[in-house]
């Protein structure tokens, strides 16, 4: 069975790298600001890891809700927590989000396999 976690952060990893070496000002700005939105602030970083997990859950951006997921594994949150804030995203999101709530499921399993 293929390791999704690895796979996933292996292309991220290899296309931003791509992206990043044609020295687009605006998208190195970007890329900057969206690194330094998820920095420790007035809100935690756990808290702003859950509230950019259901954001991206909501607009349905499956690369984002594995970034958020693994952000938030690393950060120490409990599945219970991160379930909670997916449940949230779905009710907000309606049913469209089930199947990217499925895919994120699966990608919190593979995190906690890795363990």
């Amino acid at each position: 069975m293929s390791n999704i976690v690895d796979e996933f952060n292996a292309y991220r990893e290899k296309m931003n790298s791509r992206i990043l070496e044609d020295n687009n000002k605006v998208i190195k700005r970007i890329f900057n600001l969206d690194t330094n939105a998820y920095m420790e602030g007035a809100l935690s970083v756990k808290t702003k890891e859950l509230l950019g997990l259901v954001a991206s859950a909501v607009l349905r951006c499956d690369d984002c809700v594995r970034y958020h997921l693994e952000t938030c594994h690393k950060e120490g949150l409990s599945k219970e927590e991160v379930a909670e804030a997916l449940s949230i995203a779905t009710l907000v999101g309606g049913t469209i989000v089930i199947p990217h709530l499925r895919r994120a499921y699966e990608f919190w399993d593979a995190l906690e396999a890795q363990k």
